[in-house]
């Protein structure tokens, strides 16, 4: 009998805020209330679609649409406001229908994942008690890279936290920054509905499947290549 290679064991990396936890929303009040204190006025829906992008870049790209013009120390002090309104609300952030159970599945499969979030640890490390996480779950935050999203360097650090060539990883987002960073780290990606960007928009960025929500992935894992027993 032939010996030919075989494809590696599937690794996942996860974003984190619209794709685990329900927690794009509040960080869009976050945001407006910290752009507020500073009387600048942007629209919801504009806060919105820059969800995902790292604070910094996140603040510029707003910026540039107004033709306004912060200081560094400005903006540092933006995303202080920022971290300070989300935690406020932080106690109404759930975890995402099946997100938990995903995770546990992955683990009980012994498939490979790890979160990486453009969020800085003082938010992101919120979640790990909503998704019953213990405190050595592989995550890699904003605080841990040079750049984030759009960039690559989350996900090559996530991959790189699992030891997985991240060509053999597939990227969980929810927003179209998500999956430009996924192909820019040479990852396949996947995209969740449940931040709010549509499936064509997702599909335009690179998602080769889209899902609801992480209990319509878990069902669905099969078509990854993620299977009960080899």
């Amino acid at each position: 009998m032939y010996e030919f290679p075989q494809a590696p064991a599937p690794a996942f990396l996860f974003d984190l805020d619209g794709t685990l936890i329900d927690s794009v929303y509040q960080h869009v009040v976050a945001w407006r209330q910290a752009l507020s204190s500073m009387g600048i006025d942007l629209s919801v829906w504009r806060i919105h679609r820059r969800i995902g992008m790292s604070g910094g870049l996140f603040v510029s790209a707003l910026l540039r649409e107004t033709g306004l013009k912060l200081t560094r120390e400005q903006i540092d002090r933006l995303q202080t406001v920022h971290a300070d309104a989300y935690e406020e609300q932080v106690h109404s952030v759930k975890p995402l229908p099946g997100a938990t159970e995903l995770l546990s599945a992955l683990t009980a499969r012994g498939v490979p994942w790890a979160i990486a979030t453009s969020g800085y640890a003082r938010t992101a490390r919120l979640a790990l008690g909503m998704l019953d996480l213990p405190e050595d779950t592989p995550m890699v935050t904003r605080d841990m890279v040079r750049r984030a999203k759009p960039d690559p360097d989350l996900f090559l650090a996530g991959a790189a936290l699992v030891k997985v060539d991240p060509a053999h990883a597939m990227v969980v987002g929810d927003s179209v920054w998500d999956l430009l960073a996924a192909r820019r780290a040479g990852a396949l990606g996947i995209g969740l509905l449940s931040g709010g960007y549509g499936r064509d928009e997702l599909e335009r960025a690179g998602a080769f499947r889209v899902y609801a929500d992480p209990a319509d992935m878990l069902g669905r894992l099969d078509e990854l290549g993620v299977r009960q027993t080899d």
